[in-house]
């Protein structure tokens, strides 16, 4: 495999970070699209981490490597374990925190990302004109072309409830802590920012530490956000820089084109392990009661109003399985 070394005497700029995950060919349009990007800022180059894909993505993507002359600018790390993306990510992180020149920025990337023209270069501007913005991630468009929001607050009990609930009247009261903002067209801070292209400057790394591998998938980048916020950092939105994301490449159910997959385990495992963490076991408690509290009722308008059915199958007989298992668990750990 190709291998840049971390002791270069050359100052690293920018590190990124592509996970992939039996996504080969996403994740060479994704190096195609970052390759005028790296050549235009000096001493940046790419990490691709394949996560034990077991399908030749590791031959397929060190083959176009080969074939399309990027040895000097991307490396390739295969894993013989899928421990999740944030995992994978730290398999890539760590060893350039540890060089002589670690580099001053990470931006970890989804492979089904296609990074427009100076998207990371406006990001970095930006970034060093702000030395307390610690993450920041710019402008998403979908495959159609058309933006997607990228502004974000954290979960809360209040967000939850208005997300089961869809009910207008009361989103209109809960606005102040929806989860998704109304999109602007100038810089501002957000409480979190999207991991498939967030920007992290390394002296977050430095002091509240790296992704927290517990989370297999989904919830580890609001994870570091909130812990970055915590030690004083800024998160911020910048949407002067623009990228394409496909979406749910990898997984497969969070892609909007196709038909609603059930929701995995991982993911509630991961959000529950989100508010455990952060907020506490009674916090977590009552968060599921507003989640479900409110999607049951959705689901019941939806019957009487006939209206068309996009949730996950049994998505609410998973939250609630999963409700009693927090309760479950909650009750041993006070009563071992």
């Amino acid at each position: 495999m190709s291998n840049l070394s971390t002791n270069s005497q050359t100052a690293t700029s920018v590190v990124v970070v592509i996970v992939n995950y039996k996504t080969p060919q996403l994740t060479i349009d994704c190096l195609d699209s970052l390759k005028p990007e790296i050549k235009a800022l000096s001493g940046s180059r790419v990490i691709v981490v394949d996560n034990a894909s077991g399908d030749g993505s590791v031959e397929t993507i060190q083959a176009a490597i080969d074939k399309q002359g990027w040895r000097d600018w991307v490396s390739l790390i295969p894993s013989n374990h899928n421990g999740g993306y944030a995992y994978g990510n730290n398999l890539a992180i760590t060893p350039c925190l540890k060089s002589s020149n670690p580099p001053n920025y990470f931006l970890i990337l989804n492979p089904d990302g296609l990074v427009r023209p100076n998207a990371l270069k406006a990001l970095l501007d930006f970034m060093d004109n702000h030395p307390q913005a610690g993450i920041a991630s710019g402008s998403w468009e979908d495959s159609q072309g058309q933006v997607r929001p990228m502004m974000f607050r954290l979960p809360n009990v209040f967000n939850e409830l208005d997300r089961g609930l869809r009910l207008g009247i009361v989103s209109k009261l809960l606005s102040p802590w929806q989860i998704t903002r109304p999109f602007r067209e100038q810089a501002c801070q957000v409480e979190w920012t999207p991991g498939c292209g967030m920007l992290v400057r390394r002296q977050v790394f430095d002091s509240v530490g790296l992704m927290d591998q517990e989370y297999f998938l989904y919830y580890e980048e609001m994870d570091l956000c909130k812990r970055a916020k915590q030690a004083g950092w800024e998160c911020w939105f910048v949407p002067k820089s623009r990228m394409m994301v496909i979406g749910g490449q990898s997984t497969g159910w969070t892609d909007t084109q196709g038909k609603p997959q059930r929701r995995p385990q991982y993911w509630f495992d991961s959000r529950r392990r989100y508010f455990l963490k952060n907020h506490g076991w009674f916090y977590a408690v009552l968060v599921d009661i507003a989640w479900i509290f409110g999607f049951s009722l959705w689901r019941l308008r939806r019957i009487i109003q006939r209206k068309p059915d996009h949730d996950p199958p049994q998505f609410l007989a998973d939250s609630i399985r999963n409700f009693f298992f927090l309760l479950r668990s909650g009750f041993l750990a006070k009563n071992p």
